[in-house]
């Protein structure tokens, strides 16, 4: 079967990658790919991102399935075009993709159908914006409405740092479209989790339990970013946390959707916040896999992807049980020097080494000119290990990433460690 997946980053190398173990999969065209997937002999990138023009190319190679890793063309309504097309394509629609694109249209769901989440207002007077952050206080959320690429939040913990960031957005136009609307919300205490599951339409098939790391320095410190690292399985998650987040946050969603007149299908994720107490409450909705969380967890699954897609296309996910690594897989992120705002690109990339058992790298912002690989964006790689522990898995990432060189390489020293501070982890190491 030929097979098309759309983006570029390390979520669709990671996806890729998995998709080529099947043993049905003849070629993977990736558009646009990166040096990654120029590199894989079953793997071929191609250079369209126009939706329309990529339902063209799947119906002239006769593509059997089309997998969509990013946001955007999700929200352009991709699989609306290639569906019109006849063509098996999974993510979900224009119309559910607003889960995603829009802030404000994701509170208003959840709030109408009890999901819990945090108690919001959404401004576009500026004015008023400044007005009910005096009467709220801080810390206090600010959310640009429409997509960001991840950096459209900010968690101001001072009264200049939230009157700042809707100047920024509303007045100072920083975000463009995506900023014109604003999204303020209370601030929630506690610890993150990822949980990402695959959607039919009907039926819900959770993936491995992830967590990662949004700010760019150690020890949570410096801006938001994309994401600096993740690892699988979150410890955070218990099996009764994970039972009553698909209660009552997972299939609310998908079944409030239905009612909304919204079938949903495609990856799902919720981000949540774990209060001290062990109740999760909903921070947002992606309508996709996360990046980097997907490394992770890809890297542990051993169920064959193509067949579990192909099920949820037809609307049969219930038939199937995912099988997992037991092990512990963990990814450190490395991203180039000015990342998150301006990053450095073009710089050549030395030292990656062969794919083992025990620790795989997925490209992300890179590409291949003249068989030399240089970087061309602002996350570049992101280096798996896997191991029976956190921290075994952690050294071995780490230790991987002594060899790797890129000028201005930057990264952060401590993926993991709200997992290994845990009393449960240091039992087990």
């Amino acid at each position: 079967m030929k097979i098309l997946v759309i983006g570029s980053g390390g979520r669709e190398h990671a996806l890729a990658w998995k998709l080529a173990q099947s043993g049905r999969t003849q070629v993977i065209f990736v558009a646009p790919g990166n040096g990654g997937t120029a590199r894989h002999p079953q793997m071929e990138n191609i250079d369209i991102t126009d939706p329309k023009k990529l339902a063209e190319f799947a119906l002239q190679e006769n593509i059997g399935l089309t997998v969509v890793g990013p946001e955007a063309p999700l929200a352009d309504g991709i699989v609306n075009i290639f569906r019109a097309a006849g063509l098996k394509i999974f993510g979900p629609t224009k119309e559910a993709a607003q889960l995603e694109s829009s802030k404000d249209f994701a509170k208003a769901f959840m709030m109408r159908h009890g999901i819990p989440t945090a108690d919001y207002q959404t401004f576009t007077d500026p004015e008023k914006a400044h007005r009910y952050i005096q009467e709220k206080g801080v810390p206090i959320v600010i959310k640009a409405d429409g997509l960001a690429s991840g950096k459209g939040v900010i968690v101001a913990m001072t009264p200049d740092e939230a009157h700042q960031a809707v100047d920024m957005m509303l007045s100072d136009n920083k975000f463009g479209e995506a900023g014109a609307r604003v999204v303020i919300e209370e601030y929630l205490e506690g610890e993150e989790a990822s949980f990402i599951v695959m959607v039919d339409g009907k039926n819900i098939l959770p993936l491995a339990t992830s967590q990662d790391h949004k700010r760019l320095k150690d020890q949570d410190l410096g801006p938001n970013t994309g994401g600096m690292g993740a690892y699988s399985p979150a410890p955070v998650i218990t099996p009764a946390l994970h039972a009553r987040i698909l209660r009552e946050i997972i299939a609310p969603t998908v079944n409030g959707m239905a009612k909304d007149g919204i079938i949903y299908t495609g990856f799902l994720y919720a981000g949540l916040m774990i209060d001290k107490a062990g109740n999760p409450k909903t921070l947002e909705f992606n309508c996709r896999m996360g990046d980097p969380e997907t490394q992770p967890i890809i890297a542990r699954l051993k169920s064959d992807l193509l067949h579990t897609i192909e099920q949820a296309i037809n609307g049969t996910l219930h038939e199937i049980e995912l099988q997992w690594d037991r092990r512990t897989a963990l990814g450190v992120v490395l991203a180039s020097e000015g990342y998150p705002d301006t990053p450095v690109i073009d710089k050549e990339i030395t030292g990656i080494p062969k794919e083992n058992e025990d620790c795989i790298v997925f490209q992300a912002g890179t590409r291949l000119v003249k068989d030399k690989l240089l970087t061309s964006g602002g996350r570049v790689l992101c280096v798996v290990g896997l191991a029976d522990t956190m921290r075994m898995a952690q050294k071995i990432a780490y230790d991987t990433i002594e060899n790797i060189r890129f000028a201005g390489m930057q990264y952060r020293r401590d993926i993991g460690w709200r997992a290994m501070k845990r009393p449960s982890a240091k039992k087990m190491d």
